[in-house]
């Protein structure tokens, strides 16, 4: 049971959570780059290249590869899960407060020490 606690306590330690969090949003956002590369970059860079051979008039040019679709999706996924993962990083924070102990009030003996204290400085 010891290390069960052990584990418990360091999985909950910020530190731990907040690299947690860091390394899963730059995954997710490395699905956004590669969505913007993919769908959008390249076929505005390469659509030109490969459509200039067989065109006679400039205007005939068209962008019609380009797939804002899925570098929007992309982007509404990424937002859905960082509020995912924002919701379950705040319930770990509130389970966190709830397990430091509130501070109690003195006991009878420490109020008295206090006191004894107290009279000791006076003097």
């Amino acid at each position: 049971m010891g290390m069960l606690k052990e584990f418990k306590d360091f999985t909950l330690r910020g530190n731990v959570i907040d690299l947690a969090v860091a390394v899963i949003i730059g995954a997710a956002f490395g699905a956004i780059v590669a969505s913007l590369v993919d769908a959008i970059i390249t076929p505005l860079l390469l659509t030109p290249a490969l459509q200039a051979a067989h065109l006679q008039n400039i205007e005939d040019l068209k962008w019609g590869n380009v797939k804002y679709g899925a570098f929007l999706g992309a982007v509404i996924k990424f937002i859905i899960f960082a509020f995912v993962l924002f919701l379950i990083v705040k319930s770990f924070k509130a389970m966190e407060r709830k397990q430091v102990p509130p501070a109690s009030e003195p006991s009878a003996t420490e109020k008295l020490l206090a006191e004894i204290r107290d009279e000791l400085k006076k003097k």
